[in-house]
């Protein structure tokens, strides 16, 4: 897997010709003015929850290219309302096919769309390529059902919110490396506006202390799993 940050909490995920991204919240932040929405190829698009900062870019993307939009039921009933390709779960389910699975499950935060409708429940996404699995943790807090997740898949990479404010900070995030036991984490959810902005080195340093690895990417920059 090739995974491109988009910033914010936004991920491009690529592996043999099929594109998946997560959360897109793109034209919306100013951080990712180099990040073109029109350009951007996707046969799926992963949606942790109906917060404005992680589906502004959904209609868009998934117009643009005939993407699947998977996500728990409420989000996906909204765009299939709006005769989109959808695939809604619930927490524990998960979507299959011989190329990928995409497990849903659970998150600790909030899930409401820009009008304040009900945007189901939050969650996170396990994606499991060929034996290879990453973690993505949506917006959460730090959650004991994390610990649930390594006595089924071993992780190669677990994404992370580490911004505080509205999900957990970084020092949750060092704990919640140990819940997932995976010591590989790729942080998100930071620096897009002043209550999540975040010392860099300050929170590499606390994973290091603990010998674990925090890598930070630029927009637009890259990380193979």
């Amino acid at each position: 897997m090739t995974i491109t940050y988009l910033g914010h909490a936004s991920l491009h995920i690529e592996f043999d010709e099929i594109s998946i991204i997560v959360d897109p919240f793109i034209s919306g932040n100013p951080l990712a003015a180099a990040i073109d929405v029109d350009e951007l190829d996707a046969d799926y698009i992963l949606v942790t929850h109906a917060h404005q900062d992680h589906i502004l870019d959904v209609e868009k993307i998934a117009k643009n290219n005939g993407a699947m939009i998977i996500s728990n039921y409420e989000i996906a009933a909204h765009y299939s309302n709006k005769k989109f390709n959808t695939f809604g779960m619930n927490h524990g389910g998960t979507y299959k096919t011989q190329a990928f699975s995409a497990k849903y499950v659970n998150a600790i935060h909030t899930s409401s769309f820009p009008d304040g409708s009900y945007g189901g429940q939050p969650g996170g996404f396990v994606l499991t390529v060929k034996g290879k699995s990453i973690y993505i943790a949506g917006d959460t807090a730090l959650t004991y059902d994390m610990k649930l997740i390594p006595l089924q898949t071993k992780l190669d990479l677990a994404i992370l919110p580490i911004g505080d404010t509205f999900t957990m900070g970084v020092e949750d995030a060092v704990l919640a490396s140990d819940f997932v036991a995976c010591n590989k984490v790729l942080g998100y959810h930071y620096d897009s506006f002043p209550p999540i902005t975040i010392d860099h080195d300050e929170a590499k340093q606390k994973f290091s202390n603990e010998k674990k690895e925090l890598i930070l990417l630029e927009i637009g920059g890259t990380l193979k799993v």
